[in-house]
């Protein structure tokens, strides 16, 4: 950790910060969540990226830890309580989770995500599910759906946006 002074870091994130919030922003739709990302996305830099590295270096290193921070932000969102209870089981269980008022938990959460999803077009919703909801790559994806790589990287990329915008339409109505 000797290499990487404070000022290092400071003019690191000073200089990155606003782009990488602004990606997340457009990325999730959401202020709040947008600046949770950001700081995850520089913590988990903090400890391999080096100070000294090229501005290029830099910016590459922060777009695919921001990238990796994004998936596991849908993953959680998306998935969390979907891979753990079945659909049958949900009209079991009363919906007395929404304590913290964002229906981040339990089955309101499930409820928010089937609320996204409708609003999806089909393809989209395909690709979303086996992205983040099974953990596929892009490739097993594109060959679960028979498409090419790049087509189902063009619809994970506009089904995330329409998702964030239809999560940010939802959050609004409640």
């Amino acid at each position: 950790m000797a290499g990487k002074s404070q000022p290092g870091w400071e003019r690191i994130y000073r200089e990155n910060v606003r782009w990488v919030h602004r990606l997340m922003l457009a990325k999730v739709g959401n202020r709040a969540d947008a600046e949770d990302l950001t700081t995850e996305v520089f913590l988990a830099a903090l400890k391999p990226l080096r100070t000294n590295a090229t501005e290029e270096e830099v910016r590459a290193y922060l777009v695919a830890t921001a990238r990796t921070v994004l998936a596991a932000h849908w993953r959680r969102l998306f998935g969390r309580e979907i891979t753990t209870i079945g659909l049958d089981e949900v009209s079991e269980i009363p919906d007395t989770d929404r304590e913290n008022g964002n229906g981040s938990s339990g089955i309101a959460a499930h409820h928010r995500l089937e609320a996204i999803l409708a609003e999806l077009p089909e393809r989209a919703r395909e690709v979303l599910r086996l992205r983040f909801l099974e953990s596929y790559s892009l490739q097993d994806a594109a060959d679960e759906l028979g498409l090419t790589l790049a087509n189902v990287k063009v619809i994970q990329h506009r089904a995330l946006r329409l998702a964030a915008r239809a999560a940010a339409r939802i959050e609004e109505r409640t």
